[in-house]
């Protein structure tokens, strides 16, 4: 299964799950392949599933398909697609699950070439996934138009897949591909699951799996958006993480976790307004949230998850078009964190794009400063910087 995500409608596991495919791989060659809106395959879902806290607030009732990725963790939200699917009737079993990001559409046309769609035009790598959102979104927008066309809106996309596995399956450049798809995975714009373990295991390996860390002794820190306004506003989005550990104020270090939303459209339409996100900090278990340490952010709850080994906060945030908004939340780190051995651990959101940061600790022995980019999952220390390959 390819769950197909735009990460322009950002949700935890990556993006809105609005498209789905099944591909029958034998001997590495493709030899059959379904896509689907999945819309149409939770309209075949009957049960009640109640959904995820933050769904409340915009009173959906149920939860499908569409919004299974709502966790951090791919292997979770592999789960639940799978048992979602298994609801709507499916019977396949999947040897392996992916998830592919929109803008992963845009980069793969940098190694196919232009593809060029009879009645709808060219897509390019410089704005392909978003002249595909404008062409199954904009004209079908309104209630005289009908169901039936609204159902099939999305139909232009089994031709582009057609297309674009076509030609990489007759592609040469093999070295370029490859190089691609490492890419793609480091940033986690792709995300692979297999049932077999020790394919599985593999990919764990290299981190190309998804997944939350559960055994990292030292900081941590992950900052999850889940878009519950229904646009494509997180493509105007764009963000900066402060993030301070103060050893010096007391018994236990305090963190200041300070998150910036610039949101750069100028008006809204059809496609963005302003921006409304249910966010999650992921913080080392036994972290305390500083009561009304809160800035522009809604009410903060906070959850210990101990299959993750992490305390989590959640929070409304709501960010206006052509403004910036900076948000912060300070807690309490428990005291197996040392200044003296202190390292980091921040984990990257998948589809969230680059993030600047900078990360500020203070100690008795002075205050340090390091800034590094937010591409793929960053391990710090006093010392240096050390991408997680």
């Amino acid at each position: 299964m390819v769950m197909l995500q735009n990460n322009y409608e950002l949700r935890p596991g990556g993006g809105f799950l609005g498209q789905y495919a099944i591909l029958e791989v034998k001997n590495g060659e493709i030899i059959s392949s379904f896509v689907e809106d999945a819309n149409l395959l939770d309209q075949r879902i009957t049960a009640t599933i109640t959904p995820p806290y933050p769904f409340k607030q915009i009173q959906l009732k149920k939860w499908k398909f569409r919004d299974s990725n709502f966790s951090p963790d791919f292997p979770t939200n592999v789960d639940k697609a799978q048992y979602f699917y298994r609801l709507a009737g499916g019977r396949e079993q999947f040897d392996g699950v992916i998830a592919l990001n929109a803008n992963v559409f845009d980069h793969i046309l940098d190694i196919t070439g232009p593809i060029e769609m009879p009645g709808y035009g060219t897509y390019t790598s410089a704005d392909a996934s978003m002249k595909l959102e404008e062409n199954v979104e904009k004209q079908f927008l309104g209630e005289d138009v009908p169901a039936e066309l609204k159902q099939n809106r999305k139909s232009i996309m089994k031709k582009i897949a057609a297309e674009i596995i076509n030609r990489i399956s007759t592609l040469n450049n093999i070295p370029k591909l490859a190089e691609f798809a490492q890419t793609e995975l480091r940033d986690k714009n792709i995300m692979i699951w297999f049932k077999d373990p020790s394919l599985q295991s593999l990919v764990s390996g290299v981190h190309w799996d998804g997944t939350v860390s559960t055994d990292w002794n030292g900081d941590y820190l992950m900052i999850v958006d889940a878009n519950l306004g229904a646009l494509k506003s997180d493509y105007w989005v764009k963000r900066s993480l402060d993030y301070s550990v103060d050893f010096t104020a007391g018994p236990k270090p305090i963190a200041t976790m300070k998150y910036t939303y610039n949101h750069t459209a100028t008006y809204g339409d059809w496609r963005t307004s302003d921006y409304h996100t249910y966010t999650r900090i992921l913080a080392p278990l036994g972290s305390k949230y500083i009561d009304n340490s809160r800035v522009k952010t809604g009410g903060v709850l906070s959850q210990d998850n101990k299959d993750f080994n992490k305390t989590i906060f959640g929070y409304k945030v709501d960010a206006v078009m052509n403004h910036s908004l900076d948000t912060s939340i300070q807690y309490e780190l428990p005291d197996t964190i040392k200044a003296d051995s202190y390292q980091l651990l921040i984990q990257k959101q998948s589809g969230i794009g680059n993030i600047p940061v900078t990360v500020h600790i203070k100690t008795n022995k002075g205050d340090f400063t390091q800034t590094a980019t937010l591409a793929k999952d960053l391990k710090l220390s006093f010392q240096d910087v050390e991408e997680k390959k």
